[in-house]
């Protein structure tokens, strides 16, 4: 298991790529299953994130 800092640098390296495709987003979010529980407040916060972006790339 990854520790917090280095799976919230990993997710924000994967979501800043350049015109984000569905694949990037499912890439983050398999990050975020395998590398923390789902408990983590983390985990939550980050898939907020990653919902809301999904949410602006498809307008």
């Amino acid at each position: 298991m990854l520790t917090e800092s280095t799976v919230e640098s990993m997710f924000r390296e994967i979501v800043s790529a350049p015109n984000p495709t569905e694949e990037t987003f499912d890439r983050a979010e398999d990050l975020l299953e395998t590398e923390l529980r789902d408990e983590s407040p983390l985990r939550h916060r980050l898939t907020v994130e990653l919902d809301e972006l999904r949410s602006l790339a498809t307008k």
